[in-house]
């Protein structure tokens, strides 16, 4: 199963408990489904940190984390995926989740001259603000579902694929070893000795 991958990727477990904003979740972080690496709860993962990346809101990060205790669900991958929108990635990001909202609203996509920073933020907020979101939850539901579906089937194909690779390494066993004497029964037998 792929868990050696997802355990080199994710984020230690007890830097995550004593993260400073998801500290204060307590006893909830102890719930051991949190932590398992199995289909349902990495493909969970995937898509609560995949959903969260998408909103443009304030700690996206404690946002995840409660969507992995409310469904149980894999918290570090959660936690871990809404890094996906840094402030290297949030302007392309946005920008594009805000024309996706313009699409869907029919408005179109004038802002002006953009400006990353937040006087010109708060100064067109009032414009941005419905198709930016309308945008982002779109997307943010597009990529959760083709993350959760994504993870699923790469999980199956390789639970698939270890499975066949066990099959020929039997059958390749079986091949190369040697023909041995018949066993030691039957020998006994052979030569009138009963056991017992």
């Amino acid at each position: 199963m792929p868990r050696h991958l997802f355990k080199r990727l994710i984020p230690d477990p007890s830097a995550l408990k004593n993260h400073k904003h998801l500290r204060h979740l307590g006893r909830l972080l102890h719930d051991e489904n949190l932590w398992h690496l199995n289909r349902r709860s990495v493909s969970g993962g995937m898509a609560a940190g995949l959903f969260w990346a998408m909103i443009p809101i304030p700690a996206q990060m404690v946002t995840a984390a409660f969507s992995a205790v409310f469904f149980r669900i894999n918290l570090p991958i959660s936690v871990a995926l809404v890094w996906l929108t840094n402030p290297l990635t949030m302007p392309p990001v946005f920008y594009f989740n805000y024309v996706v909202g313009t699409w869907i609203l029919g408005a179109p996509p004038d802002i002006g001259e953009f400006h990353l920073s937040l006087d010109w933020i708060t100064s067109e907020i009032d414009a941005i603000w419905k198709p930016l979101y309308v945008g982002s939850l779109v997307s943010g539901i597009v990529l959760a579902i083709l993350g959760y579906g994504g993870t699923r089937m790469f999980w199956r194909w390789h639970v698939i694929k270890r499975f066949k690779e066990r099959g020929i390494l039997r059958r390749k066993r079986v091949k190369e070893a040697p023909k041995t004497a018949e066993p030691a029964a039957a020998q006994t037998k052979a030569k009138g000795v009963h056991p017992g």
